[in-house]
């Protein structure tokens, strides 16, 4: 018995500084942790909520939600004007624009209205893009652009152009490069089947719709009156109309 009270005795001192070691590495990894936290840089509050707005505002265009996206797009513009950046502003409005030709809404050509507005402080890059989106970019503009845009914007045959259209791995970006080579002349039936397909993909109402009419229209001026009645019941079904008569 006196060998059990003793061997319990002994263990004590030993369980108690184990308690205390335990105690201050975990002190000292809580410690290392919150410097770790305060010594990483904190993002600004207003870049999360206009990405997060901006994401928003696209998604539902793409869609089709006019209300949702002109609500974001006003939060995204009043986030960004309290920065006092015309630059991040014009990025967000072709931005804006970009998911505009996406969806063939400027085959006109029409500048950007909201970058117009900010052209004066725009840099050469921006106002390189304003032009692509247009269907204006020159020659010597070309290396300004995005990669994506670039690689289409260079091909010169239609093969070549299908070939870069494929490569691109953004939807968004494959469908804007699509819409450029439609506003000058350039979009092969290839290209529209593709910009359909990446639509149709991604549940994209509003380009869908678009790039579907433009296929119906084409068939439609080459006698193929089967075909343009087949995508016309495609349009149909998208807009959530599929018992009406094309």
């Amino acid at each position: 018995m006196r060998s059990i009270i003793s061997l319990r005795r002994s263990s004590a001192p030993n369980l108690s500084a184990l308690a205390g070691r335990v105690a201050k590495a975990t002190a000292t990894l809580f410690t290392a942790l919150l410097t770790a936290c305060a010594s990483g840089p904190i993002v600004p509050e207003w870049q999360i909520d206009s990405k997060a707005a901006m994401d928003r505002a696209t998604a539902a265009y793409l869609e089709g939600d006019s209300r949702v996206e002109q609500a974001e797009w006003a939060r995204v513009r009043r986030i960004l004007s309290a920065t006092g950046r015309p630059d991040l502003l014009a990025d967000a409005e072709l931005r804006h624009c970009a998911a505009r030709v996406a969806s063939l809404a400027n085959l006109d050509g029409q500048p950007c209205a909201g970058f117009e507005t900010l052209r004066a402080d725009a840099t050469e890059t921006q106002m390189a893009y304003a032009a692509y989106l247009a269907g204006h970019a020159t020659p010597t503009m070309l290396a300004l652009l995005p990669a994506a845009q670039r690689t289409v914007a260079a091909a010169t045959t239609p093969d070549a152009q299908a070939a870069a259209l494929r490569a691109v791995a953004d939807p968004l970006s494959q469908l804007v490069a699509a819409g450029v080579l439609l506003q000058t002349g350039k979009a092969s039936p290839t290209t529209l089947e593709l910009a359909a397909a990446t639509a149709s993909a991604q549940g994209w109402r509003r380009p869908l719709l678009a790039w579907l009419g433009v296929q119906a229209l084409r068939a439609e001026q080459a006698g193929l009156a089967a075909e343009a009645a087949r995508l016309h019941r495609r349009m149909a079904l998208v807009d959530g109309n599929s018992t009406k008569k094309p």
